[in-house]
């Protein structure tokens, strides 16, 4: 597969604590690789806890609060999962608007795990192809959307995976959606 070229790209990941911490750093490194600049968007400022399924993990840097972060302002949009995050991050107004103004803009979401919650409270399955962790496929059923067990699922400008050992192919999927998306906007 050739390399993507991603230099300049601003991808913002939305997360808060107990994300899975490798559907973060795994994501975010594949897109650094590709010269991208992540931002990490969190409902405070601070640092937020990753976790490794049920264990602590890591604490990371927020480079931007929610109130002060302009989903204009970026390209693409990565939310990782996590039970604990997907659900606390659902409930702010704030990211729900992120992600809405992101799809209205045509821009590209890559989402996996627990993290179609918030597309979900966001009012934005309705209709769409996606898969997710196989625990949450009745809440994305019963928003409208269309549930299927694949490691790696391509809807229009989103792109789904199911668990961290679905990464390799979620970020092969993300990098080449967002590549396609600066193509298409560059054209």
């Amino acid at each position: 597969m050739p390399e993507k070229n991603l230099n300049g790209l601003r991808v913002a990941i939305l997360c808060t604590d107990l994300f899975e911490q490798a559907e973060m750093t795994e994501p975010r490194k594949a897109l650094d690789e590709a010269g991208a600049k992540t931002i990490l968007i969190a409902p405070k400022k601070g640092k937020v806890q990753g976790v490794k399924h049920d264990k602590k993990a890591d604490e990371f840097k927020v480079d931007l609060a929610l109130d002060d972060a302009d989903p204009e302002q970026f390209d693409a949009v990565l939310l990782p999962g996590g039970a604990m995050n997907a659900d606390a991050l659902r409930m702010e107004p704030k990211a729900q608007e992120f992600v809405r103004a992101t799809d209205r803009a045509g821009k590209p979401v890559a989402v996996i795990c627990h993290g179609p919650w918030l597309l979900i409270s966001a009012g934005l399955t309705r209709g769409r192809t996606m898969t997710s962790y196989h625990t949450i496929q009745d809440d994305i059923k019963n928003s409208g959307a269309h549930w299927v067990d694949r490691e790696v699922v391509r809807d229009a400008n989103w792109v789904s995976s199911r668990q961290p050992d679905d990464i390799p192919a979620f970020n092969r999927e993300m990098l080449a959606l967002f590549a396609e998306s600066r193509a298409r906007k560059a054209a």
